[in-house]
């Protein structure tokens, strides 16, 4: 009687032990190594039919490797010496690029090479590149060190088309839309994309972001801090918003708490930003901030 007693206090104590830990907010798994955001909790920002989620940058079809042939027995003829034997030209002027030079670089030539070389050029910061539509080491460094700054899953230094849709929206976006004097917050709804101004010049370099979702469009215009939270509780949505810089109603800056480049989802009109984002917009800003917003999110 005693010892079922005691299994039933052990079995008791393991499910509290379990579900203590149910509602903790968890990191998302992420392959670059540097993560963008907290997991999903509660009912904020839920998937509303505002799109569909953005692919991965994973190559489709077989990924299989060819298997490598075996080595053929030298002939006895083979042991004298070997002839001499012309080489063929190629058909056209232009040399063409080794094959076994290709398969010797750390990743994978996406579909968009040349296109994610020429926007990461233009950028600056990630390594140098070559831009000539060919995978090299450098290239493979430079653009997974790009994946890993901006929470691109996987980051493994492919040229995929969500690592093409992310460098053409920071390469393109005209940080000369928003200016002014003092610390000014800036916005491109079309782009989803974010920066600092100050007395107009550049403080931070333009980063990705996610606004809100079809029906809950984040409105353009002109507005200030009004409110800062390390950590805000949202009533509605029932989640915690990190780095809470409100400006407008209920709408404000925030950590994303889901995985920022799923498109199919966004917020209830706030500005996500990845984590080490909303970091330096918290450092960079204050009561009384200027926020200003431009265009609109596609599809809203």
């Amino acid at each position: 009687m005693q010892v079922r007693y005691r299994a039933r206090v052990v079995a008791l104590a393991m499910v509290t032990l379990v579900g203590a830990g149910g509602c903790a907010p968890d990191r998302q798994a992420d392959p670059g190594g540097v993560g963008g955001g907290l997991a999903p909790v509660g009912s904020a920002e839920q998937v509303t039919g505002a799109g569909t989620a953005t692919l991965p940058d994973r190559l489709t079809g077989s990924t299989s490797k060819p298997r490598p042939r075996k080595a053929q027995p030298e002939s006895k003829a083979a042991a004298g010496p070997a002839r001499a034997t012309k080489t063929p030209k190629p058909s056209s002027g232009r040399r063409q690029p080794s094959p076994t030079k290709a398969n010797l670089t750390r990743c994978q030539q996406g579909e968009h090479q040349r296109e994610v070389e020429t926007y990461l050029a233009r950028l600056g910061g990630f390594g140098t590149l070559t831009v000539d539509g060919r995978q090299t080491d450098a290239d493979c460094a430079a653009i997974k060190k790009f994946q890993q700054r901006y929470d691109i899953r996987p980051a493994e230094g492919r040229a995929g088309p969500l690592t093409l849709d992310v460098a053409k929206r920071l390469a393109t976006t005209d940080v000369k839309r928003c200016s002014g004097s003092g610390t000014t917050f800036c916005v491109d709804l079309t782009r989803q994309t974010t920066w600092v101004m100050r007395d107009g010049k550049v403080v931070a370099k333009p980063t990705v972001t996610r606004t809100g979702m079809a029906g809950y469009a984040t409105p353009a215009g002109t507005y200030k801090v009004n409110l800062r939270n390390l950590k805000e509780w949202s009533n509605p949505y029932e989640v915690w918003l990190p780095y809470w810089q409100r400006f407008n109603g209920g709408i404000g800056f925030h950590e994303t708490t889901t995985y920022l480049h799923n498109a199919g989802i966004g917020s209830h009109g706030c500005v996500n930003l990845l984590h080490a984002d909303a970091v330096r917009w918290w450092e960079l800003g204050k009561v009384g901030s200027r926020v200003v917003l431009v265009g609109r999110r596609p599809g809203t």
